[in-house]
Parts: structure tokens; sequence; C-alpha cells
């Protein structure tokens, strides 16, 4: 037990130093951004059944980021590192719940009532316990399903497994399987019990934002493949696939 844990932390280490600083910092940045900007509503008409949160504009990058981190390194790498997203995820959450309680002024409040102002903004850059319980949860389950549906996706093409056609369809199914259990789980938990959401409001928000999520992925697929290619070409993080070939055999 002890050697399989030793080994399974020196097999982080090693993916960590594989993967490209850049395309970790940005599916971070993704993250932290979605879940803060879940809390502003895109208010579409009057129909209950479109509502959408500002979140969809960055969660196809995070989406994005794991398929092309599940091409290379595997659906296990893409996990452990979504695990790690989130965990920083939570400490930047932390972070900003102490910084709602300090007291002082936020640089709007000057400009208008100071009281109201500096009280939503607090409550804002806090969030609700039920909010970031509930997004942890989706985002931890979607993001397993999505890396492991990308996998599988992806080893039903034995003939040209590595072009446009096999990425893509691994990319589009699995973002769009993956961003649906990630809006209806968070819907489930936190709109459903807690803003008294019906089932059927919580099914086709979820599907509404899923659709909206994927176009983001077909749009920028292309740029994906790319650097799947590039990685690909340039060797990056044959350290740990060969460490990872090793634990195998």
């Amino acid at each position: 037990m002890r050697n399989k844990m030793l080994n399974q932390i020196r097999e982080v280490k090693i993916l960590m130093k594989n993967i490209p600083a850049l395309s970790f910092s940005l599916f971070v940045v993704s993250v932290i951004v979605m879940n803060l900007l879940a809390n502003k509503s895109i208010s579409i008409g009057d129909g209950a059944y479109l509502c959408l949160d500002c979140g969809i504009l960055a969660s196809w990058l995070s989406f994005l980021s794991m398929d092309i981190i599940t091409k290379r390194f595997g659906p296990k790498a893409s996990i452990e590192v979504s695990i790690i997203a989130l965990l920083i995820n939570l400490l930047v959450s932390i972070i900003f719940i102490g910084a709602g309680f300090i007291p002082g002024n936020w640089g709007e409040s000057y400009n208008d009532n100071q009281f109201i102002i500096n009280t939503a903004l607090d409550n804002t850059i806090k969030g609700s316990w039920y909010v970031l319980m509930g997004s942890s949860v989706a985002f931890l389950v979607s993001s397993i399903l999505n890396n492991i549906l990308n996998y599988l996706i992806g080893k039903m093409f034995k003939k040209n497994p590595n072009g446009f056609f096999a990425y893509s369809m691994r990319t589009y199914v699995s973002t769009f399987i993956g961003q649906f259990v990630d809006n209806l789980t968070f819907s489930l938990i936190v709109s459903h019990f807690f803003f008294g959401w019906n089932i059927l409001q919580c099914v086709i928000c979820s599907l509404t934002g899923c659709l909206i999520e994927t176009l983001f992925e077909i749009i920028f697929s292309p740029i994906g493949f790319k650097i799947v290619n590039r990685w690909t070409k340039d060797k990056v993080g044959q350290e740990y696939l060969d460490f990872i070939k090793g634990e195998t055999k």
C-alpha cells in the first residue's frame, strides 16, 4: 500500500512537470472563473426555461483543456489534473471568503451607495456554501465522465485515430454529455433544492447550456487539434508516458 501511494505521488509529480505550464494555467483559471461568473445569470427574455449564467463564458475552456490533456496523456492524467484544479479553486474560494469578511470599501462603492454596493460585492465574492458545494461536485463528476468518454470514443476509431474527424467526434460527444451532466448536477443540487426549480426546468436549462458550451467546443476544436499534434510532434509529456508504460508492464 505504501509503495503504491509513493508511486502515485511520483506519477503526479512527473505529470505536473510534463504538462505545459500555459495549458495547465489556462485550465485552472477557467475553472476558477467559471465558478465565479456562475453568480451572474444571463437574462434571455422572460422564459424561465432559458436561464443561463455567465459561467458558460469560461466552462468551454476547461472542457477543451481536459480533452487536449486526455488525448495526449490519457484519461487518468486528465482526471488527476481536474482534481488538482478543483483543489486550487477551493483554495481561491477560501481566499475570496476571507476577503469578503475583511472590513473595507470596494472601488465601485465610491461612485454610489457605499453600504449597498460593499455588501453586495462582499456577498458575491464570498459566494454561498451550497453554490460552492454544488459547483465542486458537478465539476468533479462531469470531468471524470468527460475524460473517460473522450478516451473510450477515441478507442472506437481504428482507422486514422489521430485524424481531425476522430478528435472532433471524441471532443464533441464527450463535451456535450459532460457539460449536460455538469449543468444538471449543479441544477439538481442548487437550483432545485435552494431556488425552487422543478425538474423540467433543471433538465431544459441544462440542455440549453450544454448546447451553447458544445458550440464553443466546435468553434475552438481546430485549435485544440493543432495543440495536440504539436505536443505529439515535440514529444511533450514523453517522460510521463514512458513512466505509465513501465507501470503497466
